[in-house]
């Protein structure tokens, strides 16, 4: 299949060969877990599930990491400030080591109700890759591309050519304090920390003894010294939401290469859009995020969030409000009524699974794919057991879960009830007809007025 992606790198889309013609290794910037992730964090992850649905029904063997940051992420690009699981565990009264491993699991439920795979993904942690991360700053340092000041162990980003490419940076125009903070030692404004040095007057919950000194590693290295162990020192791709790109994967790149002396380090490098709220973006900074949880809070199912992102194309900034989540809603549940009520042994519709791939394939297209979905619903010329078999079909790269919808049993008194209503409104006697619908309702039933009539569903 002729699959096309958009590639950072090259700022093009450009027909994707992988490194080895049968499979595609690829990497994804996971969560640093001090905090619960809002649902901004997760569009990477679900446009991350959508790409690998998308290679495997294109018949390749996917090798896919996501990492767990547990130490080093600090609250600034200019390598200061706290240690984001040290604060977390003191906002909780508990161990950097209880935070990260209950924020973990709060991820992977996440993930779950998302219905993203995750079955055969790695998820390496930081902490845990620590001897890794030690050899790797000794690969750089051999290679002349550190220095040591006062606070850490650095890279000298001058030192690497091609460092302003990748993100399109204007060094000579970039003054100190400009992207990061200043920092009086440095050599560059863009150097970034590999390793640093745990403070002279206390001792870190999190720190380890090293050639240079006890510390901690920088946030960028721990990426680059898990992706190579388990992907290898090139790799076919690499995601992340936007903001990554000038700093990050800037640095990621830099220190895999001069660490490997091997170009490129990424074939592709992939990154989705943000998430914002009245036209901010939604960040714990800010104060707009919402979780998972809040979304089920208000009686959402989770895969409405998941069908409103498929609504967007993964590099489109979309603005998330409740009233488009509630239309995501109504628009999956449609899907999953005719899935319920449609039978069994049809096939699927040659001529609509082309237009719906050719959607896929064109780096990743869901927005249109979605469009092919409803112009296939709403034609007369094929029978509802082609029309089941073909979003089936399709369901395996969109993730929705209609597979698992099964036909609803309505019990007998549900049934009598409804068609009591209908009674009803057929009188004008709207009252007793809300009152037939509060019972409904009691039986753990509900009942919606539709086009073609009432449909009951499952609470």
């Amino acid at each position: 299949m002729n699959i096309k992606f958009y590639n950072t790198r090259s700022r093009a889309t450009e027909t994707f060969s992988p490194i080895n013609p049968d499979a595609v290794r690829m990497y994804h910037c996971g969560p640093t877990v001090y905090d619960y992730a809002h649902i901004g964090n997760l569009r990477s992850y679900v446009f991350a599930d959508v790409l690998r649905r998308t290679l495997e029904c294109a018949g390749l063997r996917v090798t896919q990491v996501i990492n767990i940051t547990d130490v080093g992420h600090l609250t600034s690009d200019a390598d200061e400030g706290e240690d984001k699981l040290e604060a977390g565990a003191r906002r909780e009264h508990k161990s950097a080591r209880e935070i990260a491993l209950f924020y973990t699991h709060a991820f992977l439920q996440d993930l779950a109700h998302l219905r993203i795979k995750t079955d055969g993904t790695i998820f390496p942690k930081a902490t845990d890759h620590i001897p890794e991360q030690i050899a790797l700053i000794q690969a750089l340092e051999k290679n002349g591309f550190t220095y040591i000041t006062s606070d850490g162990v650095y890279f000298d980003t001058a030192r690497f050519p091609a460092y302003a490419e990748f993100a399109r940076l204007d060094l000579s125009g970039m003054r100190e304090g400009a992207r990061i903070e200043k920092n009086l030692e440095k050599r560059n404004p863009t150097d970034f920390a590999l390793w640093k040095f745990s403070p002279k007057d206390g001792k870190r919950e999190q720190e380890w003894d090293s050639p240079w000194g006890v510390g901690f590693p920088g946030w960028h290295i721990e990426c680059s010294a898990m992706s190579m162990k388990y992907l290898g020192e090139q790799f076919d791709i690499h995601t992340g939401g936007i903001d990554h790109i000038p700093v990050h994967h800037t640095n990621e790149i830099a220190q895999s290469e001069c660490a490997a002396g091997k170009h490129p380090f990424v074939s592709v490098w992939m990154h989705n859009a943000f998430i914002t709220v009245d036209g901010k973006r939604m960040a714990k900074s800010e104060g707009n995020f919402f979780t998972l949880s809040d979304i089920v809070a208000r009686g959402f199912d989770p895969l409405a969030y998941r069908y409103w992102l498929l609504t967007a194309h993964y590099r489109t900034q979309v603005n998330f409000t409740w009233d488009a989540l509630s239309g995501a809603q109504a628009a999956l549940d449609r899907l999953r009524d005719m899935v319920s009520e449609w039978p069994l042994g049809g096939a699927v519709c040659n001529s609509c699974d082309e237009k719906f791939r050719a959607a896929i394939l064109d780096d990743m297209n869901t927005a249109e794919a979605l469009s092919v979905v409803w112009k296939l619903v709403s034609r007369d010329d094929k029978s509802s057991a082609d029309k089941k078999a073909t979003l089936l079909s399709w369901d395996r790269i969109l993730g929705l879960g209609l597979a698992d919808i099964k036909p609803i049993e309505i019990p007998l008194r549900v049934r009598e009830l409804a068609e009591e209503r209908a009674k009803s409104r057929e009188a004008n006697d709207f009252a007793r007809a809300d009152e037939i619908r509060a019972k409904i309702e009691s039986f753990g039933f509900e009942i919606r007025d539709t086009e073609t009539g009432p449909k009951i569903t499952k609470k």
